[in-house]
């Protein structure tokens, strides 16, 4: 888990709370990623704006492919520090998204779609759009498996699927032909921004009531905003449920 925090990471700038000023390390979250270590190289979650420092912190030299869940800013705006990755592959990046997810990054991103001779190689990020919808694809000798969720009334956000392994952040409700594919989990790490009701997010007890409800091996919270305490929140969590920090590793099966 590069990155468990919430579009503004905690500490957030300007916030007076008791998580932000004591800045304890389990409290400490940059935005919303993960990176799978998968049979052919390291698939990438979502390009956070905390993408670099993150890579480094866990020294993680190399990204061979990302999947994006969605479009908003503090998933998509680390895209840029993916010049560097074409030196290593020696060739473009893969990235797996919607078109919504590809004309974002086409509109912020211009530079790096323009029609023009690029003065040297890494001057902008090299990528090859490959477009999904809720279709399976294969990426670095596994199978993933799109789940369509929603955030909020207006957007919608995929999970994915990688083994017995469901990766969910942002979202605030699953559609019902969502939930057969989060059946027989090992693990679910699914959105649980804070104790309180928000329109586009799972509170602590509205993902605890999915959890319970799909009875993975385990469950770990993510996109956690500063109203969350990791120190007085994840003691008293169900067996099995937990809150996830930035640095979690977990293995796969």
């Amino acid at each position: 888990m590069l990155g468990t925090g919430t579009s503004v990471g905690v500490p957030a700038l300007g916030c007076s709370c008791h998580v932000c000023v004591e800045n304890r390390l389990l409290n400490r979250r940059s935005r919303c990623s993960v990176i799978l270590g998968l049979p052919e190289g390291n698939l990438l979650i979502d390009t956070a704006p905390d993408m670099r420092m993150q890579l480094l912190r866990e020294g993680i030299g190399i990204v061979h492919a990302v999947a994006y869940t969605h479009e908003h800013s503090d998933h998509v705006m680390g895209f840029d520090d993916l010049r560097m990755f074409q030196h290593y592959l020696g060739g473009p990046v893969p990235i797996y998204c919607r078109k919504i997810v590809a004309d974002r990054l086409r509109m912020a991103f211009d530079y790096a779609f323009a029609d023009v001779k690029q003065t040297h190689a890494g001057a902008v990020p090299a990528v090859t759009m490959h477009l999904i919808e809720d279709q399976q694809f294969d990426v670095l000798g596994t199978t993933v498996i799109p789940i369509p969720m929603l955030h909020g009334p207006r957007f919608k956000v995929l999970g994915f699927r990688i083994g017995n392994v469901a990766y969910c952040t942002d979202i605030n409700a699953i559609p019902p032909a969502s939930w057969s594919l989060l059946t027989g989990l090992d693990t679910l790490i699914i959105d649980a921004l804070r104790p309180a009701p928000h329109p586009t997010h799972f509170t602590i007890d509205e993902a605890i009531a999915v959890a319970q409800q799909l009875c993975p091996g385990q469950t770990y919270f993510t996109h956690c905003s500063c109203s969350l305490d990791y120190y007085e929140v994840n003691p008293k969590l169900p067996p099995n449920i937990h809150v996830g920090y930035d640095g979690l590793r977990i293995r796969l099966t």
